[in-house]
Parts: structure tokens; sequence; C-alpha cells
């Protein structure tokens, strides 16, 4: 777990300096700043799309009666994304216009519940029915 943090906290910030250190010195400094302003736009209008795509996909799922797991999965998604997206920097603009994209979160679902289901099987995550709300 620590090392997990530490590439989230230390690591990937470290590459996207190097990144946009480098892409500056080929394109210019005011060409890296609007690019970083565009995707940040960018990245506000298709998560906000997105989310109410998927918040009408769950309300759907919900009015059929069924738990609408793989649309909070979708929904969580486009939420990293959209963060992922409003963060300065060209490695974490790549990854959030992914998860934004339908198609390519599909893949990011699809991982995330096999991850899911693993930690299940294992006995690392223990479903439970908590009848008694005290």
């Amino acid at each position: 777990m620590f090392f997990k943090l530490l590439s989230i906290f230390l690591i990937i910030p470290i590459i996207e300096l190097y990144l946009l250190i480098k892409i500056g010195k080929v394109i210019g400094a005011l060409n890296t700043v609007l690019i970083i302003l565009i995707t940040a736009s960018l990245g506000a209008y298709l998560t906000k799309s997105q989310g109410f795509r998927v918040l009408r996909e769950i309300q759907e799922a919900t009015s059929r009666g069924y738990m609408p797991g793989n649309e909070l999965l979708h929904g969580f998604f486009v939420l990293v994304g959209g963060f992922a997206l409003l963060t300065p920097g060209f490695l974490s603009d790549i990854i959030g216009l992914s998860m934004l994209i339908p198609q390519m979160r599909e893949i990011y679902v699809g991982f995330a519940k096999g991850i899911i289901r693993k930690k299940i099987q294992s006995g690392q995550w223990q479903m439970r029915m908590y009848t008694n709300f005290r």
C-alpha cells in the first residue's frame, strides 16, 4: 500500500512535470499552457455530459428493479477521468480522456470488475448483510 501511495503522490507528479518541461521546450510555454487550459475545459464539458448520461443509466436500472453495479462503476470512472483532466499534465490528460470515452471506459470497468471478483473469491472482501442498524 505504501508503494501505491508513493507512486500516486510522488512518481506521477514527477513524470508530469518532466513531460510539461520537455513539451514546453518543444512547442513553447504559452502553447503548453493553452493546451492545459483547453484540455481542462474539454474535460469539464465531457465530464458533465458523460456524468449525466451515466446518471440517466443508473436511474433506468433502478426503475427496472435491479442494482446498477455496472453503471456505478462507469460513474466512478467518469468522476476519476474528470479529475484527471482538470489536473495539469499530459499523462493525466491522456488517462482522463480515455476514462471519458464510453468504449474505453468499458475496459476500465471490466478490469475493476475482475479485481473485485478476485478479492471476493479469495476472501479478502466479504459480502455481509447488516440487518441491525444501531
